[in-house]
């Protein structure tokens, strides 16, 4: 059976997502599981169609960015896929795992990514390095620094770390941090006025 799983990252790409849908169709999939989810989101539809997968299956993609978010994400669903002997085709690059040729171009096509990112990763630190020696590099703004007022407003108000969190679009470990910090100054300014 083909199984086909189609992916957008925001609801405004709904024609993408149709173009997928009718692809995946025209290539003979008999169930199609779909979602509209950032790549780095939980994804339900993607869980699902893996769950479905039975041996002798084949799930179908368009494209493999649409799959996976990184190498070692693509590496865990593929070591699924087999532990199930379930094939993987992803229909841009004409890539069938079901044989030794595709095998063969997804490890390669999985090398090439990982290095390219590994280049990235250096070019980035090289720049930024050349940055804070020319004096130009500011870094990243300080958001959980600059919310530390409603943080605290909010966690006055009884509200948990998360939904404070939740609430001001930051991490929960940024949340901490601030509250952690604000406390740790009160006892400091406390110790020095006994």
């Amino acid at each position: 059976m083909l199984i086909g799983y189609a992916r957008t990252s925001t609801l405004e790409q709904r024609a993408g997502l149709e173009a997928q849908r009718e692809s995946l169709r025209a290539n003979g999939c008999d169930r199609l599981y779909e979602e509209q989810v950032s790549s780095v989101a939980i994804r339900e539809a993607l869980r699902d169609a893996l769950s479905f997968c039975r041996e002798g299956d084949t799930l179908v993609v368009t494209k493999l960015d649409r799959l996976a978010r990184s190498v070692k994400h693509l590496g865990e669903i593929i070591e699924e896929l087999e532990g199930k002997k379930v094939g993987l085709l992803v229909l841009d690059l004409g890539l069938d795992t079901s044989n030794a040729t595709g095998k063969l171009m997804l490890n390669v096509l999985g090398a090439v990514a990982q290095f390219e990112r590994e280049l990235m990763i250096e070019r980035q630190r090289e720049g930024i390095a050349k940055a804070k020696a020319e004096g130009r590099y500011k870094g990243r703004k300080p958001t959980a620094q600059m919310k530390s007022l409603d943080i605290m407003l909010l966690s006055g108000q009884g509200l948990s770390k998360r939904a404070i969190a939740q609430r001001l679009e930051l991490s929960e470990r940024s949340v901490f941090r601030v509250l952690s910090t604000a406390r740790q100054s009160l006892v400091e300014q406390q110790n020095l006025q006994s």
